[in-house]
């Protein structure tokens, strides 16, 4: 993102947090909060200004936020300050959003997951809005594209031969090559589930809410429960952690999975494509930043690895 436009953005958030002209400001000057391909967000104030990634669906984007601003989800999603796109920059609409206070990564002790899943819980049993035309979640096209990124980062790299074999062991819908089963593809799902994408809107006490709507949409809600389900499966995350984010899941009536019992069947397909997601991604940032994939790293492409190995029956993908 050029300099420009993150002040711009910088500019786009003040004015938004200060609409009065001439309302006095101690603002300290905008802060850059993310700048990644798929979104630079900068903040001034109380207020967040969001450039989405180049080739945005515009239309898509209009009724992700038009979801996100709906009041059946006040509660469980972060509502932008207007339920449409300000002005693009650089052709890249922009988004403007209540700042919120999001999770410590340096107090892991500290981080919501039982809120998490009470808070995915209350979006899977939401009805999708009637008018809202809310186009397919994204979680598989993001499996799909962090694949190519690994296939151009490591082109022929032998390494990367397991996290293929366990991709082409996945059912072709969670490939982005096909639809979900219709029974598990009506759901509202947010579509990238993890910590950062959770803040404590008003900050800095007020309820834990999801944000981040680019990748929401219909399909599997399983695919929201994959990334820690994926963690716990490659020992990343302890076991007494996933199953408070479990229990509380269930314990809210969360649809995803069975009430009791395993898991595994609805989550086996999702969290196999995340633990591939999360491997390709691994070796193309590594690849690009000129060094080894780290210890977390190692591990999902260490548990791609075995699903590679399982026996072409055991790693084939549930049908449902």
């Amino acid at each position: 993102m050029t300099t420009a436009v993150v002040r711009e953005l910088g500019s786009l958030a003040h004015r938004a947090a200060h609409p009065r002209s001439g309302e006095p400001c101690a603002c300290p000057p905008p802060a850059v909060l993310a700048d990644r391909p798929d979104g630079t967000v900068v903040r001034s104030g109380a207020v967040v200004a969001k450039a989405h990634a180049p080739g945005t669906d515009t239309s898509g984007l209009l009724t992700r936020l038009g979801l996100a601003y709906d009041p059946r989800l006040t509660g469980i999603l972060l509502a932008p300050l207007e339920p449409h796109p300000a002005p693009p920059l650089d052709d890249r609409p922009v988004t403007l959003w209540p700042h919120g206070l999001p999770v410590d990564p340096a107090d892991p002790d500290a981080a919501p997951w039982e809120e998490a899943g009470e808070l995915l819980a209350g979006l899977h049993r939401t009805p999708a809005p009637p008018a809202l035309a809310l186009p397919p979640m994204r979680g598989p096209a993001k499996a799909a594209l962090a694949v190519a990124r690994m296939r151009t980062a490591r082109p022929a790299d032998p390494a990367t031969v397991p996290v293929l074999e366990a991709w082409h062991r996945l059912p072709a819908w969670a490939r982005d090559e096909a639809t979900a089963p219709a029974h598990r593809a009506h759901f509202l799902c947010h579509g990238d589930l993890h910590l950062g994408q959770l803040v404590r809107h008003p900050a800095p006490h007020g309820p834990w809410l999801l944000i981040d709507i680019d990748d929401a949409g219909l399909g599997d809600p399983a695919w929201d429960l994959a990334r820690p389900a994926a963690w716990y499966a490659a020992g990343i995350l302890p076991p007494e952690v996933w199953l408070r984010f479990l229990d509380a899941y269930r314990a809210a009536g969360g649809p995803a999975v069975r009430a009791g019992g395993d898991p595994w069947p609805e989550l086996d397909v999702p969290a196999r494509a995340l633990t591939v997601q999360t491997a390709a991604l691994a070796f193309a940032k590594s690849a690009t930043e000129g060094r080894i994939p780290d210890e977390v790293e190692q591990a999902m492409i260490d548990a791609c690895a075995r699903i590679a190995s399982l026996p072409p029956e055991l790693g084939a993908g549930h049908p449902s």
